[in-house]
């Protein structure tokens, strides 16, 4: 799913919103602080998940409006909502690529299109005390509300930098002192036997067709053990995988 923005007009400037829906994603977005609440949408009764987001509902006056689940179904484009729409001020991406001193642990994502995949990546970036990701303008899964649903909202806690291309940032993000670490399905070092060294940053590649040559270049292929070479890990499995023994391996 795309973003889904409104523009809001206050004067002569024009401000646009962002729609994210699910108790948890709206509920960290909330406790991160990194967005303005706009507007807030739900149903009477209330939803389940509701108690859990009001307490974390700003002080000052929010309004609440009050709507059929049909009404929030249209609006989100999913039944997937749990009955909390939220309107809220468009993520903060990182205007900078990162720094290996500030930043000694970080993803490169290469055109990762599925949004349930890239919201699992997320989420366990997150867990595992990774400290940014990079993602490819164009080329990857939309950072809309479908995908805030599937980090659990844990991409609120996240830095988030948009390159240009992935190759770009791959080059970059060497010549800045990163290693990089290629998860490729068969011919890079066992990880079981991999060291990973300094400042770290793991590159996973689309879903069909892994890690593009063109970035595979700027750092060691590494390849997770498995049953037999005619399976593969899932991208987001392979990324909790690698992540978690970078942070808490041998």
């Amino acid at each position: 799913m795309k973003h889904i923005t409104k523009k809001q007009k206050k004067g002569r400037s024009t401000n646009v919103n962002e729609l994210i829906y699910g108790a948890h994603p709206i509920i960290e977005a909330l406790k991160a602080g990194k967005r303005k609440l706009e507007s807030i949408y739900t149903t009477k009764p209330f939803p389940k998940g509701w108690r859990r987001v009001e307490q974390f509902l700003p002080k000052k006056p929010v309004t609440i409006n009050y709507i059929p689940r049909e009404s929030l179904t249209r609006m989100a484009g999913t039944t997937d909502h749990m009955g909390i729409i939220a309107w809220m001020s468009l993520f903060p991406f990182k205007k900078e690529l990162f720094n290996p001193l500030k930043a000694p642990k970080i993803l490169l994502l290469d055109a990762v299109q599925d949004v349930r995949n890239l919201g699992a990546i997320i989420r366990s970036a997150h867990c595992t005390c990774f400290d940014g990701i990079v993602l490819c303008k164009g080329n990857s899964a939309p950072l809309g509300p479908a995908t805030l649903k599937a980090s659990a909202g844990l991409t609120e806690h996240m830095s988030i930098f948009i390159a240009p291309s992935m190759a770009w940032a791959a080059q970059e993000l060497k010549k800045s002192g990163y290693n990089l670490y290629m998860a490729v399905l068969e011919n890079g070092v066992d990880t079981r036997t991999q060291n990973f060294e300094g400042p770290t940053c793991i590159v996973i590649g689309n879903e069909a067709t892994g890690i593009s040559p063109q970035v595979q270049k700027f750092g060691t292929c590494i390849t997770l053990p498995q049953r037999s070479e005619d399976i593969s890990y899932n991208a987001s499995v392979a990324a909790g995988i690698l992540m978690f023994l970078v942070s808490y391996g041998k």
